[in-house]
């Protein structure tokens, strides 16, 4: 995509802009395309109206992100319509993309999204990682990476960042995994083994997962808990709006919140760990049930055919939920829980156990629980969408 033949840092006479005046810009530019992504296709009137800016202001605006190749117009916005019918602008299918990754402990997986939102290509490989040294891991993601980005540019986008999901914690502001217990990982530099081509932003996949339901989900409030599972289970807690991250970036380890603390070891070092009651090989052993390719299918089709041994682990995972659950919403209160990953298709058997401790042990009316539409490809998207986010926050920058 080819730069705006204009500096965006000076004005119409070319004189240069303060730097208030040119942060103003790329803060309108900014609220542009918010409106256009999240309400569009809109007439430039509409943009103006919706942001508080005069139509002259907007249809300025709208011009420099037309030739940064941002936006489109689709033509008049509804013909037929009494008085002159405005162009209707939509976000553009080509141009910037982000690229979200999920190293996962059972597989790697990576797609691309425009800034439509639009899945445009994605790649998988199912393959245990538990026990590999990072390199052959990251080696084989970069592979994904790249077949995806050259599926991308074959339709017109252009990669602007890579988003990485790990089941770990991530040191705040940093590329460095420092401890992912189910990989066996500690202290791995993934800004050091992955390609420098690309931004990079590495977080853990219980954080993405978060921000895919904020961004993506149905009706999801402002301050919501949401609990993701696979092999281990994370959370993370999103304040008006905001992810909170803590200090050092490790907040929301629910997985190794102790619920009963004379339990089975756990890799994290701790005893009686939720993950060794509620995590996906927790549940399968409680059900008599060998690991195979897809263990949450196989649950799920089990517990619909009303399999005893199945329903009982689930009753119990659920029941271990709840407990460790208890903590958090008596602390932090969020108006809701949100059940993700794994534990989104097992919902109709988790929850009643689930609501029966929460209910039992927390304080004031509680809270709802409910299950994540966007099920396991929450963290994928999350981490895409991330880079989408980052576009529409500065397209001045993405188009420099």
């Amino acid at each position: 995509m080819t730069a705006p033949p204009h500096d965006a840092r000076r004005g119409t006479s070319g004189a240069p802009l303060p730097d208030t005046q040119r942060g103003m810009r790329r803060r309108n530019l900014s609220r542009v395309m918010h409106a256009v992504a999240a309400h569009g296709p809109l007439s430039r009137a509409a943009v103006a109206t919706r942001i508080g800016l005069t139509r002259a202001a907007v249809s300025t605006l709208v011009d420099e992100l037309i030739r940064s190749g941002l936006l489109d117009e689709l033509g008049p916005e509804r013909p037929g319509k009494v008085g002159r019918p405005g162009s209707a602008l939509a976000v553009s299918r080509s141009g910037p993309a982000g690229i979200g990754a999920e190293v996962g402990v059972d597989h790697l997986s990576v797609c691309a999204v425009d800034l439509r939102g639009e899945v445009r290509a994605r790649a998988v490989r199912q393959g245990d990682n538990r026990g590999r040294a990072p390199e052959p891991v990251l080696k084989e993601l970069i592979a994904l990476v790249r077949q995806v980005s050259s599926e991308a540019r074959l339709a017109g986008l252009r990669p602007a960042g890579l988003a990485v999901a790990v089941p770990g914690l991530v040191a705040r502001g940093t590329g460095t995994v420092v401890r992912a217990p189910n990989l066996d990982w500690n202290d791995v530099d993934l800004s050091a083994l992955l390609p420098d081509r690309l931004p990079l932003t590495v977080d853990n996949e219980a954080n993405f997962g978060a921000l895919a339901e904020l961004w993506l989900g149905d009706e999801v409030p402002q301050d919501f808990l949401h609990v993701s599972a696979e092999i281990g289970i994370g959370a993370a807690l999103v304040v008006d709006g905001r992810l909170l991250r803590g200090t050092r970036g490790f907040a929301g380890e629910l997985g190794h919140v102790p619920v009963w603390p004379d339990g089975p070891a756990c890799p994290c070092g701790g005893r009686g760990c939720l993950e060794q009651y509620a995590g996906e090989e927790a549940v399968l052993r409680a059900a008599g049930l060998d690991p195979g390719a897809d263990r949450v299918g196989l649950l799920a089709e089990r517990a619909a055919q009303a399999d005893e041994h199945v329903r009982r682990a689930l009753h119990g995972a659920g029941a271990a939920l709840g407990i460790a659950l208890t903590g958090a919403v008596n602390l932090l209160d969020p108006r809701s829980v949100v059940l993700g990953g794994a534990l989104s298709r097992l919902a109709p058997w988790l929850l009643p156990s689930l609501e029966v401790e929460l209910g039992r042990r927390t304080a004031g009316t509680g809270c709802d629980v409910a299950a994540s539409g966007l099920g396991s490809d929450g963290p994928l998207l999350g981490a895409a969408h991330s880079v989408v986010r980052a576009v529409l926050d500065d397209p001045a920058g993405a188009a420099a």
